[in-house]
C-alpha cells in the first residue's frame, strides 16, 4: 500500500496552497479595480457591517489588529474608508467614505465572475458544503474550537 506523503495530508499545507491558488485568481479579476483580494474582502466586511470597531472588524477577518491596521493604512490613504475614533477611549471606529462605496460597487462587478466560476463549477451544493466546512475549520482553529 503507498504511503501518504505528509503534505497530501497535512491541513495546513493544503489549505494554504488553495488559499493562495484562490487569492491568485481573484487578484487577476480584481486588477482593474485596482484593488488587492485582501483589500476587497476588508472592505466587502466594512461595507457589510456599516460603521464598526476595528476590534470586531479583525474578529470578523480572523485578523490581529495589528494586521488589521497596517491592512487598513493604505486603504485610508486612497480616500476609501474612515477611521475615527469611537464612543470608548482606545476603539476606533471604521467605516467607508463614498469613494470607497464606489469603489466596492466597481470590484463587485468584477468579483461577480470571479466568483461564478467557483460556485458553478463546484456546483449548489458542494460550494455550499465548502463554506459550511471552511467555517468548521476557522471554528476548530480557534482557542477552545474543538471543545
Amino acid at each position: 500500500m503507498k504511503q501518504r506523503s505528509a503534505d497530501s495530508a497535512c491541513t495546513c499545507f493544503n489549505l494554504r496552497k488553495a488559499s493562495r491558488a484562490v487569492t491568485q485568481y481573484f487578484e487577476a479579476a480584481l486588477e482593474p479595480s485596482g484593488l488587492k483580494a485582501t483589500q476587497f474582502s476588508v472592505l466587502m466586511v466594512i461595507a457589510n457591517m456599516g460603521t464598526a470597531p476595528m476590534g470586531k472588524v479583525a474578529r470578523v477577518l480572523v485578523m490581529d489588529r495589528t494586521t488589521l491596521s497596517r491592512n487598513l493604512r493604505p486603504l485610508e490613504k486612497m480616500n476609501l474608508i474612515r477611521v475615527r475614533p469611537g464612543d470608548y477611549p482606545r476603539v476606533r471606529e471604521i467605516s467607508l467614505t463614498a469613494p470607497g462605496r464606489r469603489k466596492v460597487e466597481e470590484a463587485r462587478k468584477l468579483w461577480k465572475p470571479a466568483q461564478a466560476r467557483f460556485t458553478e463549477g463546484l456546483g449548489g451544493g458542494p460550494f455550499a458544503a465548502l463554506i459550511k466546512n471552511l467555517n468548521r475549520v476557522v471554528a476548530l482553529a480557534q482557542p477552545g474550537g474543538g471543545d
